[in-house]
C-alpha cells in the first residue's frame, strides 16, 4: 500500500508499464494478469513479496513486477525460493516456473512438498519447451506432436498434482488461465502457510499449438479425455516447514552446528608473509591428515591457515593433494595459483600437481621423495632420502615424516607448535604412531 498523508491508499497494481515479450495468444500473459489481481486483492507490501522464477518463457516473467525477485538456473527455482522461505521465513515467495522446470527440478518439486515448505508454486503448463524450439516435456499428452516426438509421444504425461499432493504439499490446484475465478485461486494458495502449487494449463501458440491443431477447446477436452480432476484437488493442514524448524531449534539459535575448539596460540611465529604449501601424494597415505597438522600448528603459533583437499571418491588408489595457507594477516583468497613450497611424494601426486613445476622461481623450495631427484626446476629442490637415513616407513606415515621434514628446513614457525597440533589432535596409538613419525623426521637425510 501507499501511503499519502495520513491516508493509506490501495496499491492498484504490482505491475509495471513494460508490456510483456510473449508470443501473440500466449497463455503466459494472462497468468501474469491473475497474479496480478491476486496481489492487488491481498495488499502485501510488495518489500515482502519475493518473485522466483528459472529458465524459459516464464523465466522473464520477474522483471515486470515491482516486487522483489530472484533468478537462477533451470529447474532450481523452488530450490532457490526455499532457501529464501528458510532465511526470511516473513516474505511470501512466488515460484514462476514452466513444466520444462517441473522436469529437470523434479526432486526439488518432491522434496519442497514433503517438506511443506511456506512457497506457492505457479506452473505455466503448456506441454513443451517453448523457449528451445518446441521439445516434448514430462507433461506432454500421449500422442502429441513436438519437435523431439515427430509421430507422437510415447511417453506418460507426469500428473504434476498428483506428485506433490501425495507427498504432503498443502494445496493443490488444477485449472487453465482461462479460468475466471484463477485470481482468486492464487491468492488462496499465497495466503496459506504450506506448500502450494497450482497447474495452470495454457497456449503455447509458437509451438505445440500449430503442431496439434490445438485451442482452448482442445485444452479441456484433453483434460476431460485424461480424467485430471481440476480446481482445488487436495488441501491439507500441517506444520509449515520454515516455522516448524525455528520452533524446534529455537534454543540453538546462534550456536555453532558443530562444537567449536578454539586454539590459544602459544608460540611466536617467523613467517611475516602469506606463504603458500602444496603436499602432493597417493590416497591412504594419510596426506591430508598430516598436511592438518601443518595449518593447525600453524594457529598454534598464532597465524593464519586453510586448507584445501583433492581426492578421487576412490578407496585407497589415486591421488591425494593438500593446499595450505600459512599468513599472519586475515586468509580473503584461499586459491593456489603458485606455491612457495611444493611437497611431492608420488606418482599418484605428480600428475595432479606437474603444471606448478614450470612456475616455481628460484625462491620457492621442492621437496621430493627420491624418484623424483632429477625433476628439472629452478626452485632450491630438495630430496628427502628415506632409505639413506634409515628412516623406518609405511605408507601411513611416510606423508608425515616427509611434512615434518620440510617444517623443519622452511622454519616457518617453531616445531614445538606442530607437535603440539599431533598432540591435540591425536589420541592412543595414532598419536603414539605421529610422534613416532615426528621423531623419525628429525634424522631424514635432506640433499640440495
Amino acid at each position: 500500500m501507499a501511503m499519502t498523508g495520513f491516508t493509506i491508499t490501495p496499491l492498484a497494481t504490482y505491475r509495471n508499464a513494460s508490456p510483456y515479450p510473449f508470443c501473440p495468444g500466449c497463455g503466459h500473459g494472462f497468468i501474469l494478469d491473475h497474479l496480478n489481481k491476486a496481489l492487488v486483492k491481498l495488499q502485501l507490501d510488495p518489500h515482502q513479496v519475493v518473485i522466483v522464477t528459472d529458465i524459459g518463457c516464464v523465466g522473464l516473467s520477474d522483471q515486470y513486477f515491482e516486487t522483489n525477485a530472484f533468478h537462477g538456473l533451470h529447474g532450481r527455482a523452488v530450490a532457490y525460493a526455499s532457501g529464501i522461505k528458510l532465511a526470511r521465513p516473513e516474505l511470501k515467495v512466488i515460484v514462476l516456473m514452466g513444466d520444462g522446470g517441473c522436469g529437470i527440478g523434479g526432486h526439488h518439486l518432491i522434496n519442497a512438498a514433503r517438506r511443506n515448505i511456506g512457497v506457492t508454486v505457479l506452473v505455466f503448463n503448456n506441454f513443451n519447451f517453448g523457449m528451445t524450439g518446441g521439445e516434448h516435456s514430462v507433461t506432454t499428452p500421449h500422442g502429441a506432436i513436438t519437435a523431439t516426438t515427430g509421430i507422437g509421444n510415447l511417453e506418460r504425461p507426469l500428473d504434476i498434482c498428483a506428485t506433490v499432493a501425495v507427498n504432503g504439499a498443502s494445496y493443490v490446484y488444477r485449472g487453465t488461465s482461462f479460468d475466471k475465478d484463477l485470481p482468486d485461486r492464487i491468492a488462496e494458495a499465497i495466503s496459506l502457510e504450506g506448500f502450494s502449487l497450482l497447474d495452470i494449463w495454457e497456449l503455447c501458440t509458437a509451438y505445440y499449438v500449430p503442431s496439434n491443431d490445438f485451442s482452448k477447446t482442445a485444452l479441456m477436452m484433453t483434460l476431460a479425455g485424461m480424467e485430471l480432476p481440476t480446481g482445488v484437488i487436495h488441501r491439507e493442514e500441517r506444520q509449515e516447514y520454515a516455522a516448524g524448524y525455528r520452533a524446534r531449534y529455537a534454543e540453538e539459535r546462534g550456536k555453532s552446528a558443530l562444537p567449536i575448539k578454539p586454539i590459544a596460540p602459544k608460540y611466536a611465529a617467523r613467517l611475516d608473509r602469506k606463504f603458500h604449501i602444496v603436499v602432493a601424494g597417493s590416497a591412504g597415505g594419510k596426506v591430508r591428515s598430516a598436511a592438518r597438522f601443518i595449518g593447525t600448528g600453524g594457529v598454534y603459533a598464532g597465524l593464519w591457515a586453510t586448507q584445501r583437499d583433492d581426492y578421487p571418491t576412490t578407496i585407497m588408489s589415486g591421488h591425494s593433494v593438500s593446499e595450505i595457507i600459512l599468513s599472519p594477516t586475515e586468509i580473503t583468497y584461499t586459491g593456489i595459483l603458485k606455491p612457495d613450497a611444493l611437497i611431492l611424494l608420488t606418482q599418484d601426486g605428480y600428475k595432479k600437481v606437474v603444471h606448478h613445476l614450470p612456475r616455481l622461481t628460484p625462491e620457492d623450495w621442492l621437496f621430493v621423495s627420491p624418484e623424483f631427484a632429477a625433476v628439472p626446476t629452478q626452485a632450491r629442490k630438495v630430496v628427502l632420502d628415506f632409505a639413506a637415513a634409515g628412516v623406518r616407513t609405511a605408507r601411513k606415515n611416510t606423508a608425515l615424516i616427509a611434512i615434518a621434514a620440510a617444517m623443519r628446513q622452511l622454519d616457518l614457525y617453531p616445531m614445538a607448535a606442530f607437535e603440539e597440533a599431533i598432540r591435540a589432535s591425536s589420541k592412543g596409538a595414532y598419536l603414539e604412531e605421529n610422534l613416532a613419525a615426528l621423531a623419525e623426521s628429525e634424522k631424514l637425510v635432506i640433499y640440495q
